[in-house]
């Protein structure tokens, strides 16, 4: 990464809100990701790598946007390995809670790139529980597109008129 990326995350940090077009989905993406890489113990450094990949596709390479949402997933996987008043649990909660508030996030839960960080685990229990994880959110983005449709499609419109 670069210097003057650093020194962006650094200050964007603090005003996060403020300076990050579409902050709050790229949070929600982050939210994902730490879920899945810390169902994993031993979440390898491979997988930061793996979320920039994804967040290059995603964000069209805009590398900032990509290193900011690798960085963002970062810092959430290390306050649920601190315990630092997140686990996975209440990163879990988050998700639905942010889900029912803002219910077009359901379709950021794409399923096959969160799949591949499976192929990154070794360790049985934690493929299983990754496994799991994977299920809950199909269910749960499959519900939410299903029950929210009206919503969704009112919020996409007035994202569309403001933009």
């Amino acid at each position: 990464m670069k210097l003057s990326f650093m020194i962006k995350h650094h200050f964007f940090n603090a005003f996060r809100e403020l300076f990050v077009h579409h902050h709050g989905s790229l949070e929600f993406r982050a939210k994902l990701f730490a879920l899945i890489i810390t169902a994993n113990e031993e979440s390898p450094l491979d997988a930061y790598l793996l979320v920039k990949d994804i967040g290059l596709k995603i964000y069209n390479n805009d590398e900032d946007r990509a290193n900011l949402l690798m960085l963002s997933t970062k810092e959430l996987v290390q306050k649920i390995k601190e315990d630092n008043g997140l686990d996975i649990d209440i990163m879990v909660s988050n998700i639905q809670k942010e889900l029912r508030i803002v219910p077009r996030y359901a379709k950021k839960i794409d399923i096959d790139s969160l799949r591949r960080f499976i192929h990154l685990s070794r360790d049985e229990d934690a493929i299983s529980y990754q496994e799991n994880i994977l299920e809950f959110l199909q269910t749960l983005k499959e519900e939410t597109l299903y029950t929210q449709k009206s919503q969704i499609a009112i919020d996409e419109e007035n994202l569309t008129r403001k933009y």
